[in-house]
This record gives C-alpha cells, structure tokens and sequence, in this order.
C-alpha cells in the first residue's frame, strides 16, 4: 500500500490501537486480537524496549491489508528513519518536530505530529504532515475538535489520550477523523485477556460507525 492507501485504511475504520506491549510475543498477541476485531492499524510505541524489532516482526508477519503497522512516540528523525526501516508505514509524534516530519516526507510514509493549540496545529499543517495527533486529548475532550475546526475546518485530527468507547461517538460527531486509543483497548493484555481487546475493538468501531451515521 502506497501513503495515502495507507491514509485511507486509517480514517475509513477510525480507529488506531496504541501498543506498549512488554514483548514482541504480546505484540503479535495483541495485533491478532485487534485484527479479530476489526482495528486498521496498530502503533508501537518506542517506550517499548526493542520496539524497532518488535515492529520488523510484526511487519514481516502481517499484510497491510491485515493490518498496518505504525511507530509511535517518535522524538527525532533518526528514530523515525529507524522505525520505517524496521517496516513501519506511519509513524506518529507526541509533539511537532519539522525534521522528524521531513524523514518520513522523503520516505514517502504517513505522519501525524502531536499538537495542542490552534498555533502548533497550524505548524503542523503546513509542514506537509498527513494529520495532527491531539495529544493529550483527555485535557481538552471532544469540544477542542470542534472548536478548532470553526476556524481551522481543513484540519484532520486525531485524538490519542483519554479516548474510550464510552466517548469515541463523541469525538467522531466532534470532526475527528480517527482515534488512538490506548489502555482503554489493549488494557486485557496486561491480565492476558486477549478476548477482551477483540471485544472492546468491536465496540469501538460499532460506536465509530453509529457516530458516522453507517451502522446499519
């Protein structure tokens, strides 16, 4: 898949799944509950020792079209070159950093710098990058979105931080154009309850769909 397949996959399922998993077995453990529920993509975050390898085996075991696999927490453009060479197709920053955007810019690859005013949004927009990460989205809700786009209604947003099932409808109806979602989706692993990822991941997408007026 090419960057804006990519792009596409994402904001059609609306929702990401934030990885910090303790090993590259529950990597793959959580990727394949996430797939069973439906989720487009996972990041892995590089607060996770050998995060680089953990993101080279998923990648080699699994097929964009199964799901994508992303970087997240990424600092600088050295680790952002790191993780798209480890097989990465986005990757994803807690804070706007130009350079790190020009790496993957070069690379051809989705990115999604974090911002949290309208002025380091607009930063981020005209660097050229794909979304804006709204980080962290649990001290502002879905009201910033929506604030935001009065002015700014070009501005594809994605909130990570605070994202639930009990407020993904919000969000979405707010004009965020997909969720990361963290604990609140992957928490079972940690009690190896993998059921239960599967599970929560089918209740947010059910809670996408219904915001966007899709369900059936």
């Amino acid at each position: 898949m090419d960057k804006q397949q990519i792009l596409a996959k994402i904001e059609a399922c609306g929702l990401v799944a934030v990885v910090r998993a303790e090993s590259s077995d529950q990597a793959v453990r959580i990727a394949d509950a996430c797939i069973a529920g439906g989720v487009a993509a996972i990041e892995i975050t590089y607060t996770v020792p050998g995060a680089s390898a953990i993101i080279e085996q998923l990648a080699g075991r699994y097929r964009p079209e199964e799901i994508i696999i992303g970087a997240g927490t990424v600092m600088d453009s050295a680790t952002a070159r790191q993780a798209i060479l480890s097989g990465a197709c986005y990757v994803v920053s807690p804070c706007f950093d130009p350079e790190t955007v020009r790496m993957c810019q070069t690379y051809q690859i989705a990115v999604m710098p974090g911002a949290m005013t309208i002025k380091e949004m607009v930063e981020v927009m005209r660097s050229g990058a794909d979304l804006i990460k709204l980080f962290p989205g649990e001290l502002f809700g879905p009201a910033m979105i929506k604030a935001v786009r009065g002015p700014l209604p070009q501005a594809q947003i994605m909130p990570t931080g605070g994202v639930t099932v009990a407020n993904a409808g919000e969000w979405i109806k707010a004009g965020a154009v997909a969720l990361g979602a963290g604990s609140s989706l992957t928490g079972g692993a940690k009690r190896g309850d993998y059921d239960a990822i599967t599970s929560v991941a089918k209740d947010f997408i059910r809670e996408i769909a219904l915001a966007r007026g899709q369900a059936s």
